[in-house]
């Protein structure tokens, strides 16, 4: 009895290994414009996968646990579908192949699964045309198959949400990968209804006329601007459902813009609102548990004040009413442009004052400043706050995939 005592006292005293941590630290891997992959338009299938897989290993290298990769710029695929032709940001053609054959998509889910990288595919739900393709829409798009869903707003095609066969096109399209592909969550940014551009001092309005009248000869009683915010919310409770029915694992996260109303709260302003202008209740879908991550872009430095980091994350902390996660986003790529004078140090700082919160991680906007180590912040990161490598927060709430 006494040996087995000291035994156990003993197995008290030796050093535990320590446990690993868990905070989410993911990039977005933007496609639209070329912004970080591929760098160009007329790269070969081999330079394309060499570029994917650089940016991949530099997550290891950088202890990130999870990327997020935009598949669906412009109502367009990287990747094979048969429901929207292949991007131009890929072959520099909408609706050409690769050549040689190969899915990127694909390609980026194994390889991330390969170094224990999470991968979630990031569609933009209703952007038909972004100003920067400089060819023609190919005859499988939606602006040429189904013309009266797309409309011209300034430089933009943007798919109108408030006609039911435009949520019903995304929703399929964002469905197909869940069911097709290996991917670890469904991500969406910022762009609901596009973001006004003003005339004569005044907001353009979107041209929804005919889908609005419409939604009132149907016996609709909701404001226009209410209508458009309920358009906007069954979406995204509509595809949350969807996810989960299909595959409860996968997680689905929003990204909005960071402030959901000038002064709210107090102190903040803003030039945009997101509630009033995009038609986005993200504060809404946050309170009903309609995602399992909330991502919202705070932008902007620690003391600026009208726009201050620390007290906008505090409000979305206690907007987290379901328990879901909160991770932040950052503009990492400020430091490539030099704007406002920005150096590593506040993207440091910034993660920090994550980590002394509630919020558990955070995701950097974009990889091609990881890729530059533009100011040094790939070094200051690696040195840092991701010197030690972490695994993705758990989602207790979600069901594990079978056999896990």
């Amino acid at each position: 009895m006494l040996s087995v005592v000291l035994v156990s006292a003993m197995a008290l005293l030796q050093p535990s290994t320590p446990a690993v941590p868990r905070e989410f630290r993911a990039a977005w891997v933007a496609t639209v414009d070329n912004i970080d992959w591929p760098s160009k338009r007329d790269l070969t299938t081999q330079q394309q996968q060499a570029e994917l897989q650089a940016i991949i290993d530099k997550a290891k290298e950088l202890n990130l646990n999870a990327l997020i990769f935009q598949v669906r710029p412009s109502a367009d695929a990287l990747y094979e579908s048969k429901l929207e032709p292949w991007s131009e940001y890929l072959t520099g053609q909408q609706g050409k192949a690769p050549s040689p054959f190969w899915d990127p998509l694909k390609f980026a889910v194994e390889k991330c699964h390969e170094k224990g990288i999470e991968l979630h595919a990031w569609f933009n739900p209703y952007r038909a045309k972004h100003p920067s393709m400089k060819g023609q829409c190919d005859p499988s798009h939606i602006a040429k198959t189904n013309p009266g869903l797309v409309k011209s707003y300034s430089t933009l095609l943007w798919m109108d949400p408030g006609e039911p066969a435009v949520q019903k096109r995304s929703m399929d399209v964002m469905m197909d990968v869940v069911k097709r592909y290996d991917i670890d969550g469904v991500h969406i940014d910022d762009y609901f209804y596009p973001y006004p551009v003003k005339s004569g001092g005044k907001n353009v309005p979107f041209p929804d006329s005919a889908s609005y009248a419409k939604y009132q000869k149907a016996g609709g009683k909701l404001k226009v601007d209410d209508w458009r915010r309920k358009n906007v919310d069954d979406f995204i409770e509509g595809l949350y459902k969807a996810i989960k029915k299909e595959k409860s694992w996968v997680k689905f996260g929003i990204s909005p813009f960071g402030i959901y109303r000038p002064g709210v709260p107090q102190g903040i302003k803003a030039g945009i609102d997101q509630y009033a202008e995009l038609y986005a209740d993200a504060k809404k879908w946050f309170n009903n548990g309609w995602c399992d991550y909330m991502t919202p872009q705070l932008y902007w430095a620690i003391g600026q004040k009208e726009q201050a980091y620390k007290d906008l994350q505090d409000w979305w902390i206690g907007e987290n009413t379901k328990g879901r996660h909160l991770w932040v986003g950052n503009y990492t790529s400020r430091l490539v442009t030099g704007a406002g004078g920005w150096q590593a140090q506040e993207l440091i700082d910034q993660i920090e004052a994550t980590r002394g919160s509630k919020a558990t991680g955070n995701v950097h906007f974009s990889m091609k400043a990881l890729m530059r180590d533009a100011k040094g912040i790939a070094t200051a990161l690696k040195n840092g706050p991701y010197k030690e490598p972490a695994l993705v927060p758990e989602s207790p709430w979600l069901k594990g995939r079978p056999g896990s």
